[in-house]
């Protein structure tokens, strides 16, 4: 709850949205308004990254070491 008085907050839990309506005695539609020209667009995936339901993807085998490669 600090983050809330210190300033602008990055997230605030469920829990946290819920005791600041009990206390205001109001909605979660009263304090939460939908800004949707500050969320970006998607990019649509171009013709190289995309892959098709159904289509088949290159497989890499897996190391016979027992242990998972990181992520590319």
């Amino acid at each position: 709850m600090s983050g809330l008085w210190s300033g602008q907050p990055n997230t605030v839990k469920l829990d946290e949205l819920d005791v600041i309506c009990a206390v205001l005695g109001c909605g979660i539609e009263e304090l939460l308004l939908p800004e949707p020209e500050r969320v970006p667009e998607p990019v649509p995936a171009t013709d190289s990254q995309a892959t098709a339901v159904g289509q088949p993807r290159a497989v890499a085998p897996r190391p016979r070491t027992g242990r998972s490669l990181p992520p590319r």
